[in-house]
This record gives C-alpha cells, structure tokens and sequence, in this order.
C-alpha cells in the first residue's frame, strides 16, 4: 500500500546517492510509486540524449513506473555543469512540490548533489595570471609555503585543504585576489535547499567486491544491448568536453580505432567503472548527514519502509 500522505512532509526534498551499480535506480523508482513522487536525475550523464547505453539511464518501464525529469533532453554537443544542474533541478523541485508531488533526487554525481543541498557561491572567472604567479611561486618555495599564505588569508579554507593541494589553494586565493572576500565568507552567504525544505539524504550501497561484480556484469550487458553502436554513433557527432568524458566511450573509441581487441575494451570499461565507484564512495562517505543502506543486507522493500519511517519522523 501506498505510503499515506499525511506521513510525509509537505515540503521535503530526497536525495538517493551513492556509487554506481547498486541499485539507485530501481530503488528510487519504488520509492517514488510510494510517496507519489517524481524522479530528478542527479547524473551529469544520462541527461544527454543518444547515450542511454552507456550512461545507464532509466529505461522504458522504469520512466513509465515513475515520472523522470532530466533523463535524455539536453543535445552532447552541449556542456552541462553542477550550476546548469542546479538552476534546472530548483525550477522542477517547486514546480513537483507545487502539484503535491515528492522530489526524489537520484543519482551517483556527488558534486550536483552537493550544490543543491548546500548551494553554489558566486565564484569569480580563472585569472591566468595570477594562476601562473601562484604556480611559479610552488615552483620555487613549495605548495606548502602557498597553504601558509591561505592559512593568514583564509584559515578556515586552508584548514580543509591539504598543503600539498596547490590547485584548490591556488583557487581559495585566487578567489581572495579576485574579490577581496574569503572563499568562507562567500560560502556562508550562499543559501541551500536547507533554507527552504527539509532534506532527507539516503545513500545505498554493498561490499566493494560486490559492487565490482556488479559493475561487471553491467558492462558485459552494455554490450549484449548494442553499446558499439551506440558509441559509433557518438563519436559522429561533435561532442562537447562534458559528453565526451562518458564513460565508456574512451575505452571503444579504442577498439573501434584499432588500438586493441574488444575484451581489452570491456576489461578497461570495468577497470574505469571500479576506480569511479570507488571515487564516489569516499565523496559520499565524507557526507555525514546521509544515512546509508547495504541493500547485501536488506531488500529494497525493507530499505524503503525505513525510510518511510524516516521521512514520517515529523
């Protein structure tokens, strides 16, 4: 039975995250049936069209089960970024809450997630210069040195980069050249989603080993379903910098170049695919504010009635 209106907030935004191949997608399909809710794909990927295969987007029953919004409707030849995902995501959060719907964010890129829940500062454009001075300045003393003038500048920022980080040190103090205002304060006058709704994060995941198998398994399907075909396609096309960095198509690009066989193309996808998931799961894991499922240990039934419980909490 459908979860009852009354036991979830009128004004809640959630958030389904974690690495790829556990199952998010399935997931958030029931969810969604439950809580008379609708899908924003939170993938920098599968809103491109013509890479349904490769980005792994919803397919037709799971699109028919449940609402999707941002799945296939933006051309590859087009960039797409955390700020075009935040402005499209915050116009269809109202407009889903506006119908009485639930906005049920789904997907495995963590920095979209993130600019939606904790907002985007305003942040001035590269000075190439100074970037250049900043880096013949490591050159010469050390990145450590350049941490040490962040920390004078900025010791909030310079306390959560590492010294040997020169790129986002460069960065924090470039912002400061640029403005004259701390990258900390212009980050606590950017507003989130927490301003306006309340925020419940899930995140669902497994073993690693597990995920890897997963993941496997999934690439070996990608090309039972045609995805050959599917890259040949793209790569006649005039891709832009975003699109052309699906994953996937770099490792049949080579194929199809002649550089190797097909199963070096497979065993570079899942190699690839393993090292993402992993990259996704110390970003995620770094978010304390999510609560997380082993779906090894619970099925997605049970998943989703704790978090029916969870989001009746008020």
């Amino acid at each position: 039975m459908p979860v009852r209106k009354s036991q979830v907030p009128k004004r809640i935004v959630i958030f389904i995250v974690g690495p790829t191949a556990v199952g998010k997608t399935a997931l958030a399909v029931e969810l969604a049936r439950r809580v008379k809710g609708e899908i924003i794909s939170c993938d920098s990927m599968q809103v491109y069209t013509g890479m349904r295969i490769l980005s792994q987007a919803p397919d037709a029953l799971q699109k028919k089960m449940a609402r999707h919004h941002l799945v296939g409707v933006l051309d590859p030849k087009k960039e797409y970024s955390a700020a075009l995902f935040r402005k499209r995501a915050l116009g269809l959060i109202d407009s889903i809450i506006n119908r009485g719907k639930v906005p049920i964010i789904a997907g495995g890129t963590g920095l979209y997630a993130k600019v939606l829940v904790d907002g985007l500062f305003p942040s001035p454009k590269a000075d190439l210069k100074f970037r250049r001075y900043c880096q013949g300045f490591v050159s010469k003393y050390g990145s450590a040195h350049l941490h040490a003038r962040l920390s004078k500048i900025d010791p909030a920022a310079a306390k959560n980069i590492h010294p040997n980080d020169a790129r986002r040190v460069t960065r924090a103090l470039e912002i400061y050249n640029s403005t004259g205002k701390t990258m900390t304060e212009l980050k606590s006058r950017t507003k989130g989603l927490t301003d306006r709704y309340e925020i419940a994060i899930f995140g669902i995941s497994m073993p690693r080993q597990m995920i890897y198998s997963n993941i496997d398994s999934r690439v070996d399907g990608m090309f039972k379903k045609d995805v050959l075909r599917e890259a040949r396609q793209l790569r006649r096309r005039a891709l832009s910098k975003t699109a052309r960095s699906v994953l996937g198509l770099k490792e049949i690009s080579g194929y199809l170049d002649g550089e190797y066989g097909l199963e070096r193309a497979k065993e570079l996808m899942k190699m690839n695919t393993r090292r993402f998931a992993k990259r996704q799961l110390t970003w995620f894991r770094a978010d304390k504010r999510i609560k997380w499922f082993d779906v090894s240990k619970a099925s997605a039934k049970k998943i989703i009635r704790e978090i029916e419980k969870d989001l009746g909490r008020g």
